[in-house]
């Protein structure tokens, strides 16, 4: 394929995500991409400016599409039904597209994600499930930050192998949602930690 042969910054980033999926996120290198396309590195400079760009698009395409299918599975639910239903939607999203997720998990210039549709609408997301909960201000960003802890750390471990234990992973899931929404409807107020 030359390069003028359909070459765009949105199939480089596809087939990098792709790859991601395949090899790992960290090693994703642009003569490993322009290999898929069966051309030289330097083809792909005139669509991306170089790895941590490419790297950039993984994960805002990444962000975009995990965002778009917890906002399919929360549609309509609130409560506990929202917040399984988010929860499974990231889970699945990790374990189907372990590159594109370990992408949406590294650091990045804030400039370059300030106003990614997938990063605002995450915000959105999960703000709109925990304002169900009557949480606002403070407690809203650490209940999201608990949420999120816990989702990262338990695809995390499970796309690793890293349980271990007999019992089924779907059952500790399942417990451990119950869990936090029982934490999350008895949330300690600055009231009830006096």
């Amino acid at each position: 394929m030359s390069p003028r042969a359909g070459l765009t910054a949105e199939r480089i980033t596809a087939a990098a995500a792709e790859l991601a999926d395949a090899i790992g996120f960290d090693n994703v290198t642009l003569a490993a991409v322009a290999k898929k396309f069966g051309v030289k590195d330097p083809s792909l400079y005139s669509h991306v400016r170089n790895l941590q760009d490419l790297r950039t698009r993984i994960a805002l395409q990444g962000a975009l599409e995990m965002t778009d299918r917890i906002a399919a599975a929360v549609a309509g639910r609130a409560g506990k039904d929202a917040l399984v239903a988010f929860a499974g939607a990231y889970r699945d999203y990790a374990r189907e597209h372990p590159g594109r997720y370990a992408a949406t998990q590294s650091r990045l210039d804030p400039a370059a994600i300030a106003d990614a549709p997938g990063s605002i609408r995450s915000v959105e997301l999960t703000t709109a499930m925990l304002r169900a909960y009557d949480l606002a201000d403070d407690d809203l960003i650490d209940a999201g930050r608990l949420l999120r802890s816990t989702f990262h750390g338990y695809a995390t471990l499970e796309t690793s192998g890293g349980f271990g234990h007999s019992r089924d992973t779907d059952a500790s899931w399942a417990h451990i949602l119950d869990a936090l929404h029982l934490t999350l409807t008895q949330w300690p107020t600055k009231e009830t930690t006096r």
